[in-house]
């Protein structure tokens, strides 16, 4: 299961069914559970962990120095990786600093395409999409289901929430709500994402309540204040509205709009 060409160091802890191409150099303090899949010239810089069932595709570097200048070579800094991810060609994914808590983390079932970046400090949380060259400044949050379209760029300490969608080349600088598509440079809302709601099962009635919520967000001029206040009675009967008022109110960077 491992290349007799591959680099591995003594102080990495691989599961035995662990498969690692030629030329992959696997680092200390790196650990790899059952199922996981590495191919030729990948490298892993540890401290970090990877889970079951990923795949590893070629040309990818993983857990490498964060590119942040406060960075001074502090040793226990990591990557996490959950289980179940494939993360294709010439990814990157840098460790956590310590003034960011030390991690960058990955959860299950993401799909990161060939060129992506992911920095220092992020969190990404499970059943994802990045394609082909979207890239994340540090301290970026991505909720569940977000899909992010090809070379979209987000500024640091940006949250997208659940099932949000960036077209292609969006240029983000600010929080993206919940349910809500983005596009543009810089990047503007464009309406709920009805379609991929629909593709992960919402009811019609659930869509149509987050639709009069984006209309109370988007299209009545309210303060935010107001608007978190109208959107009360929605969010008492619908779970999936408080998560959108929920990310209006605790937005520390403001929403794209």
């Amino acid at each position: 299961m491992i290349d007799t060409r591959a680099v591995i160091d003594p102080k990495a802890e691989l599961a035995d069914d662990v498969s690692v191409g030629a030329y992959s150099i696997i680092g200390a303090d790196v650990q790899i559970e059952s199922g996981t899949w590495i191919a030729p010239h990948v490298v892993l810089k540890g401290p970090m962990k990877i889970g079951q069932n990923n795949k590893i595709y070629q040309f990818a570097s993983l857990g490498e120095n964060p590119q942040d200048k406060k960075y001074n070579g502090e040793p226990n800094t990591h990557v996490e990786i959950g289980d179940n991810n494939e993360i294709r060609e010439y990814c990157t994914i840098n460790r956590g600093t310590i003034q960011g808590g030390g991690i960058t983390r990955i959860g299950d079932n993401n799909w990161i395409m060939a060129y992506s970046h992911i920095a220092h400090d992020c969190i990404i949380h499970n059943n994802t999409i990045f394609a082909n060259g979207a890239s994340l400044a540090g301290h970026v949050e991505i909720e569940d289901g977000v899909i992010l379209g090809g070379f979209t760029l987000i500024h640091q300490f940006c949250i997208m929430g659940n099932n949000s969608f960036a077209a292609p080349t969006s240029l983000i600088f600010k929080d993206v709500l919940p349910y809500i598509m983005v596009c543009g440079n810089r990047a503007k809302a464009n309406g709920l994402n009805k379609e991929g709601l629909k593709r992960q099962g919402f009811s019609s009635d659930t869509i149509h309540a987050l639709h009069q919520a984006y209309k109370i967000i988007y299209k009545q001029n309210m303060m935010k204040n107001e608007a978190i206040a109208a959107l009360e009675d929605l969010s008492q009967q619908y779970p999936e509205v408080r998560k959108m008022q929920q990310g209006l109110q605790n937005s520390k960077r403001g929403i794209v709009r």
